[in-house]
């Protein structure tokens, strides 16, 4: 889920996001995924960070935390060029949150949705990047295990490799129960994938699979579901049609055998090979259009940056970093006081409630902000003003006519005391909104669409490990996060209401109000051609979708095609 816009907006805190974190001062909601919420923010310097929130489930699993403190400790060491480094954490609080350096850019994965595949410029600059960035992870003794295109991020002087060593702290924890994936199936090694040992060629191998998505815009194992995509990574070769010749090195990144694969230093070496020109990281390294988005976002933090703020309640650097000053000296507590915080390298904190149970009202954002700031569609965000404005009116009619009668009563008293009631009426309701209808959109496996786009659109943002998470998910097709038995993917939408009609049941919105058997997805398995589903968003859209079918045997990418009918804000939102 990322609230990163294409145009640089970012998305304002939700109502129910902590207006702070450890004294951070969160400016903007970045992404949510399957380990947590990212938001931006900002060391007391003013340098942009990401701060990393984990799901509450997570931090309550024990193993988990001990894990995650381990990983992070390791993750400090990690100061390459093309890593995001940590800045700042906390793994012993009630949420345990990891705050690292803020890249202003998006994701491979988005990029290649919206812009389509790199230039082979750009891919060599990329492999490049990234296998350093290995070279670094790997020297602090971590294995991602998590390499995809999603978890790298494109700046403007290069890639950005994120999210390292997460994953092994969520290995230790019963993910079945949290709708957590460790590792990506499209891009897991044969050893992952088989259950054995992972070991840093097994980035490699992702790496190579990172390559492939980067210069085809498709995976080297193609798209089904997740069992037949690992059976092939297991058992077949990749597919590498189409790959331009200067990348025919990829192959070895891809090879069964863990000890055939190069290391991240000989990739760089074979990506300089492959260059007609020698490799040099630049402002220049991306397609205009790529470029033209990153500096859009990067002046959209710098705007939030130079919003003026209340001074956090407490100093909010717990240890120094490579963006950060070094601590302050905590003030001792009086004899006979319990230390308030428990981390045995932090410096203390004073006790304080969590600010997440009574969030501080949201602070307007000044004049000169609004035009970076993500903005949510009119008809939803003025419902509210509208049931007010429909209020103030009734009972100024209502009163109006009350004037009106008792001035008839007053002036007719003599014509058989009787009266006359007003001809305007005074009880309208509002009527139902209009529907607008699309025809075949084609959704890819892992995406989602948002009914206040027109059409609705496919997105697929950084951050988010399945689309059930993803930000304004009104529905999506993606794998079921939560392993049942049926192992078809699922359709739903993020706010878990769903209505999966009967042959006899007409679809409309009376119909889509009317039945209230709601699940929290569909089984593909499940559908046939004509099958309508009811589907109820969190923005109050009622959407009535038509499943048409889904890609051929053939086909070299997974989606099904649906029709939509959508009746923009017909209920009122959800929580």
């Amino acid at each position: 889920m990322s609230g990163v816009r294409a145009d640089g907006g970012l998305r304002p805190l939700d109502s129910g996001d902590p207006q702070a974190v450890a004294g951070y001062r969160l400016a903007a909601r970045l992404g949510s995924g399957g380990m947590g919420t990212v938001y931006l923010s900002y060391t007391p310097g003013g340098h942009p960070i990401a701060l990393k929130t984990i799901r509450p489930e997570l931090g309550e699993d024990g193993e988990f935390r001990r894990r995650f403190r381990q990983e992070v400790q390791a993750a400090q060491r990690v100061q390459g060029l093309y890593t995001a480094p940590v800045i700042d954490y906390d793994t012993e609080g009630a949420r345990p949150w990891l705050a690292t350096a803020y890249v202003a850019g998006p994701s491979l994965a988005s990029a290649v949705a919206e812009h389509g595949p790199l230039p082979l410029p750009s891919v060599l600059l990329l492999l490049a990047g990234v296998a350093e960035a290995l070279s670094v992870i790997h020297g602090a003794g971590i294995v991602h295990r998590d390499l995809k295109p999603s978890n790298v991020l494109l700046a403007g002087d290069g890639p950005r490799v994120i999210d390292f060593g997460i994953a092994r702290a969520a290995d230790a924890t019963a993910l079945t129960g949290t709708g957590v994936s460790v590792g990506t199936p499209a891009f897991m090694s044969p050893e992952q994938a088989a259950g054995r040992e992972v070991t840093p060629a097994s980035d490699v191998f992702a790496l190579g699979q990172v390559a492939v998505f980067a210069a085809l815009g498709q995976g080297a194992y193609g798209d089904g579901p997740s069992h037949a995509v690992l059976y092939r990574i297991v058992h077949e070769e990749p597919d590498l049609a189409g790959m331009p010749g200067q990348l025919a090195f990829v192959a070895r990144c891809l090879a069964k055998d863990p000890a055939a694969r190069p290391t991240p230093a000989e990739v760089v070496a074979l990506c300089q090979q492959a260059s007609p020109t020698p490799l040099r990281q630049s402002g220049s390294w991306l397609p205009k259009a790529l470029t033209a988005q990153i500096t859009q976002r990067v002046s959209a933090s710098a705007a939030l940056a130079a919003a003026p703020a209340a001074p956090p309640p407490t100093a909010p650097l717990t240890r120094p970093g490579p963006f950060a000053p070094a601590a302050p000296r905590a003030t001792p507590p009086p004899p006979g006081a319990t230390p308030p915080h428990a981390a045995p390298t932090a410096t203390a904190r004073p006790p304080h409630a969590p600010v997440h149970q009574h969030p501080a009202p949201p602070r307007p954002y000044p004049p000169y902000v609004q035009p970076y700031l993500y903005q949510p569609p009119k008809p939803k965000r003025g419902v509210g003003r509208k049931i007010a404005i429909g209020a103030a009116v009734g009972f100024a009619l209502l009163w109006g006519a009350g004037c009106v009668s008792v001035l008839s009563n007053l002036g007719d008293s003599s014509d058989n005391g009787s009266s006359q009631a007003p001809s305007s009426s005074t009880g309208r309701h509002r009527p139902d909104p209009k529907p607008v209808s699309f025809k075949g959109i084609n959704l890819p496996r892992g995406y989602w669409v948002r009914f206040a786009d027109s059409p609705p659109k496919p997105v697929n943002e950084q951050n988010t490990s399945n689309a059930s998470f993803g930000d304004g998910a009104d529905f999506y097709y993606d794998d079921d996060p939560d392993y049942s038995e049926d192992e078809t993917p699922v359709v739903g939408t993020a706010g878990d209401r769903v209505v999966l009609l009967d042959n006899a049941e007409h679809g409309s919105l009376a119909t889509c109000r009317k039945v209230t058997r709601y699940a929290e997805k569909i089984h593909l398995s499940q559908l046939s051609a004509g099958s309508q589903i009811c589907v109820h968003t969190v923005s109050g859209h009622i959407g009535l979708v038509t499943y048409r079918g889904s890609a051929g045997r053939g086909s070299p990418s997974d989606y099904i095609t649906l029709d939509m009918t959508i009746w923009r804000n017909a209920e009122p939102a959800s929580d």
